[in-house]
């Protein structure tokens, strides 16, 4: 096909600006809902009495919490407190043709809450039933079998309740022209073998499971609640709790024994756990929503508690410390033939610790006219503007210009790297006395060497797959792959001085065009905040489990094993709570 030189500078500009004006909105942060659900145990929490008691409390229906409660509920009574709302009935959550505008919704009720690390990096945190499972690419896979041994896991009850939530959850993707290019380009250039359909982390090339069924909707954490107990399980909506009661009087060590929560009107509620050694409070908010209950509730760094006038109930200097994000970047290559919507189905598992994913397709996400999917600037993942100047003033002008373009030129899709680990850490710190707000936190992107050099071989890759046999019906003959580098990094609406020619520096690459996944974890780390068990060290009856324990994220998305999670420590406690029974 000839294109006029108008036509060509029409795409290169195009390209130039949408490169990085997104690339990557959504790719990647834990998953979805089908249809609707009424289930008969769930309700808004201004109908929830002023005093109610439970064997077990769960603070946060997200991507633990659900198939957490679900267990319990079998044969405990279970309360699940979740501060968002319902997904069921919200197209911007069901649909994968809407895929986006949740993210990009920064209304109170938007079931995504937007945050700006300190490093300048616009990230998101969910605020509804089903949690990040709610907001993702539905890309769903194991971690990887090292893992569970060193994490110290029961490799047996890991299986099957990875199964459990596979039967309910997981699909095979129909793989479409762009992924299977992909797939091909990054065996042709060595990640190899070519492993297939599978849910298993191994290295090589493989196509992998997604929470999107055939239809296009979604399937979340949320949707595992239908196998739960209904007469054992109680789900309040918009139940944000506010602080963990404990006692402390004539204890050797405080003893959780309640939570204080409002509703959506504001009104006080309390809710305590029954008599009974093994009943526990779980916290499942997440790692920003964990770290900072705990701290609410005055278990975290003394000098930070007093500093916010908390009562200190207990001096423990790791919560919300080892916090990591694994660090994302991507390159935009527009196509000269339609390519298929496609979110993430193909990954690269390389041995030196970078995962190559991709993804596709021209404006599909819903809501107002024109919202470009994971294109759009709305929900901040601005990789051409350097993170710190990733402001509303550079959305709202990436806004106005890609309003002015042609439709053509958000033809195509992108490749990206994210690194495992990461080894980089940071910190979270309370700013306000209300769970509401968003808590400080930094994540230190590419401060350890090896991170940014994991980045760089990842990147290498990438243009490798670009320049790729299989590959090359997807892209034009005129934009070599430096091009599409600079592209990438020389946005127009990059507001910093331009590094220029950054594709002959890797590393500079990565360090400008760094976005989040939204992978990030740790603050309540095992061995540093909780034990092996998950129960917080220093205090008895409470536990944390989420994805604000892990060192590493797991796998090369972690979804599948927070779900996983959920589900195994919910039998793995009703395990223990009968063997106790039965031996009283």
């Amino acid at each position: 096909m000839e294109f006029s030189s108008f036509q060509k500078m029409g795409l290169i500009g195009l390209c130039r600006f949408l490169a990085g004006v997104s690339l990557l909105a959504l790719v990647l942060f834990h998953g979805f809902c089908v249809s609707d659900k009424d289930y008969s145990f769930m309700h808004n929490a201004t109908l929830a009495p002023e005093i109610s008691y439970y064997d077990y409390i769960i603070v946060g229906g997200g991507t633990a919490g659900c198939p957490l409660a679900t267990s319990l509920s079998q044969n405990t009574s279970v309360l699940l407190l979740e501060r968002g709302g319902s997904p069921y009935g919200n197209p911007d959550i069901i649909n994968l043709a809407n895929f986006g505008a949740a993210l990009s919704d920064l209304s109170p009720t938007s079931p995504s809450q937007r945050f700006i690390s300190e490093d300048g990096v616009i990230n998101a945190r969910a605020r509804v039933l089903g949690g990040g499972s709610c907001l993702n690419a539905g890309f769903y896979t194991r971690a990887s079998t090292d893992y569970v041994r060193d994490v110290g896991w029961d490799g047996r009850l890991v299986n099957e309740s990875y199964q459990w939530v596979e039967q309910q959850v997981a699909f095979q993707p129909e793989m479409g022209q762009w992924q299977s290019a992909v797939r091909d380009g990054l065996v042709e250039v060595g990640v190899v073998p070519n492993n297939g359909f599978t849910y298993d982390h191994m290295y090589g090339t493989k196509v992998g499971g997604t929470i999107f069924d055939r239809d296009g909707h979604r399937h979340t954490a949320a949707d595992l609640l239908e196998q739960a107990n209904p007469s054992g399980l109680t789900v309040l909506l918009h139940a944000t709790v506010h602080k963990i009661l404990f006692r402390t009087k004539g204890k050797p060590r405080p003893v959780a024994h309640g939570v204080v929560f409002r509703d959506a009107s504001g009104a006080k509620h309390r809710a305590y756990l029954k008599k009974g050694s093994k009943n526990e409070i779980i916290i499942s908010a997440g790692s920003l929503g964990s770290p900072q209950l705990l701290m609410l509730s005055g278990v975290g760094p003394q000098a930070q508690l007093k500093a916010h006038n908390i009562t200190v109930v207990l001096d423990q200097p790791m919560v919300g410390q080892l916090m990591s994000d694994n660090p994302m970047n991507a390159v935009f290559i527009p196509s000269p033939i339609p390519v298929e919507v496609s979110l993430i189905e193909v990954v690269g598992i390389t041995h030196f610790g970078s995962y190559i994913e991709a993804a596709s397709g021209a404006n599909f996400a819903g809501g107002s006219p024109r919202d470009y999917g994971m294109f759009s600037p709305k929900i901040g993942q601005l990789s051409t503007v350097p993170p710190k100047q990733r402001t509303p003033e550079a959305i709202a002008k990436a806004i106005e210009l890609m309003n002015n373009l042609d439709q053509a030129a958000f033809r195509g899709g992108f490749i990206l790297e994210k690194i495992m680990g990461p080894i980089s850490t940071g910190h979270l710190e309370l700013r306000t006395r209300n769970p509401n707000d968003n808590p400080s936190v930094t994540f230190n992107y590419f401060k350890e060497p090896q991170d940014l050099q994991r980045c760089v071989q990842g990147i290498s890759i990438i243009e490798k797959v670009i320049d790729s046999k299989p590959f090359s019906k997807f892209r034009y003959d005129y934009l070599s792959v430096p091009q599409l580098m600079n592209m990438t990094a020389n946005s127009p609406i990059n507001l910093l001085p331009k590094h220029y020619n950054t594709s002959t520096s890797l590393e500079q690459f990565c360090k400008d065009t760094v976005m989040t996944i939204w992978h990030y974890h740790g603050g309540c780390q095992v061995d540093a905040v909780v034990d092996s068990n998950y129960k917080v060290l220093g205090v008895d009856a409470l536990r944390v489990i989420d994805g604000s324990t892990f060192n590493n994220s797991p796998g090369t998305n972690p979804q599948a094993t927070v779900m996983m999670l959920g589900r195994y420590m919910g039998v793995k406690i009703l395990r223990e709570r009968m063997a106790s029974e039965g031996s009283n």
